[in-house]
């Protein structure tokens, strides 16, 4: 498992990649993030048209009920994959 110490600094190393991911690793990128860090989403799902809202919040559901620990685990290893 990832230490919460390795889970911050791949987030630091995340903001260093050569090339920007295309909008669906960003979206994974922040779905593990948001797992590992505070658990389960929580809040009413975004409404209208902020699409990018809607596709965050979204992403982050699909990450539900997966542990903060192996949620950081794969947060880690998905960046250490982008590099």
């Amino acid at each position: 498992m990832a230490t919460p110490e390795e889970f911050e600094a791949a987030a630091a190393r995340s903001k260093e990649l050569p090339a920007k991911p295309d909008n669906t690793a960003l979206l994974k990128m922040y779905s593990l993030y948001k797992q590992g860090s505070e658990g389960d989403v929580s809040g009413d799902r975004p409404g209208g048209f902020d699409f990018k809202a809607i596709a965050k919040y979204d992403a982050w559901a699909g990450q539900k009920g997966k542990s903060q620990d192996d949620a950081r685990q794969e947060y880690v290893d998905f960046v250490n994959s982008l590099f």
